[in-house]
């Protein structure tokens, strides 16, 4: 997908789709802008518009999740940040560590640097729920006779998983970022969903059998976002 290096947004993705009948900005999963736009929208349309909308975008970036990065910061469950001073911005992956390394004028808070983590997060992340979520969730189905029929991964906004009408349940790869406790309490969550898509005090009671400290494990989640 073509992008466009704006000087205050930093990279705007530009995604063309049949679908589109107008442009629209979102927010992409990496925290950065993303516009669709009709499939043969010019590019300089797309200028012309961010140009025209930048209170909007600015408003619109807003609601994207905070990333306040550190050195030290834990990233899922056998990864670290480090943050280094050095003479070109650049991120990378050496064994468990991701290393920022950004010069003398850049901050941790630079938009370039935020984007560029998340999306290297993104990726460990993503690796990390792979290795240990579905050996967990069927682990947990098989104990307390739960059932469901496939399992992917999200890194959605809003929520840390979901499932379906047809027991199919996602996961949030964000997951990794919380406590084993927490993240057994929304797989439990979920597999009581396969047996009560709703949240009714028969759904509930499922919930307490395989985790009967749940009260207190959902009180705690509100803490946490799972966005990346």
């Amino acid at each position: 997908m073509p992008q466009i290096d704006d000087k205050e947004f930093g990279p705007v993705t530009v995604r063309r789709t049949s679908r589109s009948q107008s442009m629209r900005a979102t927010v992409a999963p990496n925290g950065s802008l993303r516009i669709s736009v009709p499939a043969y929208a010019p590019l300089f349309m797309v200028r012309r518009m961010i140009s025209g909308s930048r209170p909007q975008l600015r408003k619109l970036l807003e609601t994207r999740p905070t990333l306040s990065l550190y050195d030290g910061m834990p990233i899922g469950k056998s990864h670290s940040l480090t943050i280094r001073q050095g003479p070109t911005m650049s991120i990378r992956r050496t064994g468990q560590r991701l290393i920022a390394s950004l010069p003398p004028d850049y901050s941790a808070e630079n938009p370039e640097i935020l984007n560029a983590v998340r999306s290297q997060m993104q990726t460990i992340l993503r690796r990390e729920a792979k290795h240990y979520l579905p050996r967990r969730i069927e682990y947990l189905a098989k104990t307390y006779g739960f059932e469901f029929t496939s399992l992917r991964f999200s890194h959605a906004s809003t929520r840390w998983g979901s499932c379906s009408q047809k027991k199919a349940i996602s996961l949030n790869i964000a997951l990794m970022n919380l406590s084993f406790e927490l993240i057994d309490y929304v797989l439990v969550h979920e597999l009581a969903h396969t047996k009560h898509l709703n949240h009714s005090a028969s759904f509930w009671s499922e919930v307490e059998r395989a985790d009967p400290d749940y009260k207190i494990h959902r009180k705690q989640l509100k803490a946490y976002s799972p966005g990346i």
